[in-house]
């Protein structure tokens, strides 16, 4: 079976990345022991001040569907959207594997 993989790009309101962040990184600890979370990782992008990457590494479509329904996770989400200005770029992928990536199974 295929690993999902998902990379998207938020642009925060002005002034308010940090706050989104900080949203980001709970959602981040949310997921960290979800079935099948491989990799949950949230980026500033350094020429762009309110630009935020977040990259993530699933077992399969199925467990990331899933962990959107996890305790928390759509109060973060309903806290986080008032501070989003747009959504950018979003890629779905086939990780197939690399350092920190463990062996598929």
């Amino acid at each position: 079976m295929a690993r999902f993989g998902l990379v998207g790009k938020m642009t925060a309101l002005p002034g308010q990345r940090d706050t989104l962040l900080a949203l980001l990184l709970q959602a981040a600890d949310l997921v960290a022991d979800a079935p099948g979370c491989e990799q949950w990782i949230v980026h500033t992008e350094p020429s762009d001040p309110d630009g935020i990457w977040v990259t993530e590494v699933w077992r399969d479509e199925a467990d990331h569907a899933a962990s959107l329904s996890l305790t928390g996770v759509p109060e973060i989400i309903g806290r986080a959207r008032p501070l989003i200005a747009a959504m950018g770029e979003r890629f779905t992928l086939e990780p197939v594997g690399g350092k920190g990536l463990p062996p598929a199974s």
